[in-house]
C-alpha cells in the first residue's frame, strides 16, 4: 500500500508569505478568537487564541517554479491561513482536513489541469490519489475545500 504524504507549506515559502504574500500584500497577522481555521503550515485547524495571518498563495505557481513549468492560465491565487510566526509544521504523516467533502485536483508534469474528483467521506483520499497516480500524466495532486475552493494541501507523486 502506498502512502501518501500531505505537503504543507514549507519553512522557506511561509518565510515569504509572511513578509509579501503571492499577491504582492504584507502580512497582517491577527489573534484567532475562535479557533478552528485550517492552517497550511502544520496542517491542523488553529487553537482560539493562536496568532495566525490570511495570506494570498499561488499553490501551482510555487510548485512550477520548483519543477521548472509554467503554471499557464492554472497559476491562480488564494486565501490560506498560516501562523503569523514559525510553527514547528505537522505533528505526524495523518492526512488532514478529512472531516468534509473536498476535490482533489489532478495536474500533468507541465502544469495543466488532468480533471479532479470529489471524495465525500475521510476513507476515499486514498483511493482518490491512487486514482490520480494511476495516470502516468498526474505529477501534482491538490486537496481543496468544496465550499470556498481553497487549496488545503498538495500531494506529490510517490516515488
Amino acid at each position: 500500500m502506498t502512502t501518501y504524504l500531505a505537503r504543507p507549506l514549507t519553512p522557506p515559502v511561509l518565510k515569504e508569505l509572511r513578509t509579501c504574500d503571492d499577491a504582492g500584500r504584507p502580512m497582517l497577522p491577527f489573534t484567532d478568537d475562535e479557533g478552528g481555521a485550517p492552517l497550511r503550515c502544520c496542517l491542523r485547524r488553529s487553537a482560539p487564541g493562536e496568532r495566525i495571518a490570511l495570506v494570498s498563495y499561488a499553490p501551482l505557481r510555487r510548485w512550477a517554479a520548483e519543477t521548472g513549468t509554467d503554471p499557464g492560465a492554472y497559476d491562480e491565487q488564494g486565501p490560506v491561513f498560516v501562523h503569523a510566526d514559525d510553527c514547528p509544521g505537522p505533528a505526524d504523516t495523518t492526512l488532514p482536513f478529512t472531516d468534509a467533502h473536498r476535490t482533489v485536483r489532478r495536474y500533468s508534469t507541465d502544469g495543466r489541469i488532468l480533471g479532479g474528483r470529489l471524495v465525500e467521506d475521510p476513507s476515499g483520499f486514498e483511493g482518490a490519489f491512487a486514482e490520480a497516480f494511476a495516470d502516468p500524466e498526474v505529477a501534482v495532486v491538490q486537496v481543496r475545500a468544496v465550499e470556498y475552493g481553497c487549496f488545503l494541501y498538495e500531494v506529490r507523486r510517490p516515488h
